[in-house]
């Protein structure tokens, strides 16, 4: 009982956010003492709150917004390019917001994309406090999807997302079955289970079983069977072209996480290992590589969505 008392005490701070501020350090950080309190109180994560603008790398932008998870407003800001080659949604990753995603959307419009960087329910200018870890996600995903191609319907759509952000379009893409042109996914981790192990991994403490209470308390709590929240399941569903981004120091997902995803993809799969990086920071650590990679996914995606139409 007590164990279990623990693990939904866990989950529910992980998924739910608190006030500005209020945050506990990373596992990495944490003395011996503060893992010791950590792990018996859990952890605390402050609502995720935008501080800066694209208008802080010369990019002009549009505040809109739409009905996502739950019928909350999710929020977006939209950075039209002119002639613009096609529509890239960005989403970011857990416990962040959408201007985490502005230097990408600033090497996205150098490329001439228009681009739409959005917020998830729960984070920045969207409506509630809470996160599935990519699993109600999804359904901003679609959402966002909806509104971009009422904005440019003739234009080839493409997503991105990194770390819960990556987990959010593949379920959106695969179980939900929303059409895309490409996905360009940096870090999605493999199974729900494995990623909950990994947080254990970095508090240097054992996994089993108390990942497995978290993941199965944390599902109950936001109306899902987490053992089933698996993006290596969601991949064998998709068959457009795919590109799986991972850092070969990233500690929250290991090369052989991402990689298991990507051998379930199909539709013109490929696979960039980012030497040094860690935990979505490819484009940081070689932009150069990064934008050659991805500059031939996207020519792919145009390629694609002219055979369509």
């Amino acid at each position: 009982m007590a164990v279990n008392v623990v693990a939904w005490r866990h989950a529910h701070a992980m998924t739910h956010f608190t006030g500005p501020g209020d945050r506990s350090q990373s596992p990495e950080e944490l003395s011996a003492g503060q893992k010791i309190a950590t792990l018996l109180a859990g952890v605390k994560v402050s609502r995720p709150e935008n501080r800066s603008t694209p208008i802080e790398t010369g990019l002009d932008y549009e505040t809109v917004s739409f009905t996502g998870a739950h019928n909350l407003s999710i929020e977006a800001w939209l950075i039209e390019a002119p002639a613009s080659k096609g529509t890239i949604l960005l989403f970011h990753g857990y416990a962040s917001a959408k201007d985490s995603l502005i230097p990408t959307a600033r090497a996205f419009h150098d490329l001439g994309y228009t681009t739409m960087l959005i917020d998830f329910h729960g984070s920045g200018g969207s409506g509630g406090g809470s996160t599935s870890i990519g699993y109600h996600e999804a359904d901003d995903v679609v959402a966002a999807a909806a509104y971009a191609r009422t904005r440019f319907p003739s234009e080839p759509l493409i997503l991105h997302g990194a770390s819960l952000g990556a987990v959010a379009v593949l379920r959106a893409v695969g179980p939900l079955g929303l059409e895309a042109d490409a996905i360009i996914a940096e870090a999605p981790f493999d199974r729900m289970l494995t990623t909950v192990q990994r947080r254990f991994s970095a508090m240097k403490a054992p996994s089993f079983p108390a990942a497995q209470l978290l993941a199965f308390w944390g599902g109950r709590q936001h109306g899902f069977n987490a053992f089933d929240h698996n993006p290596m399941d969601y991949a064998r569903e998709i068959d457009c072209p795919t590109l799986i981004l991972l850092g070969d120091q990233d500690p929250r997902v290991r090369v052989e996480d991402g990689t298991r995803v990507h051998e379930n993809l199909s539709g013109g799969r490929k696979l960039e290992i980012f030497e040094g990086a860690g935990h979505g920071a490819c484009l940081k650590t070689d932009p150069k590589k990064w934008n050659d990679v991805v500059a031939e996914l996207l020519s792919r995606a145009e390629s694609n969505s002219s055979r369509q139409r």
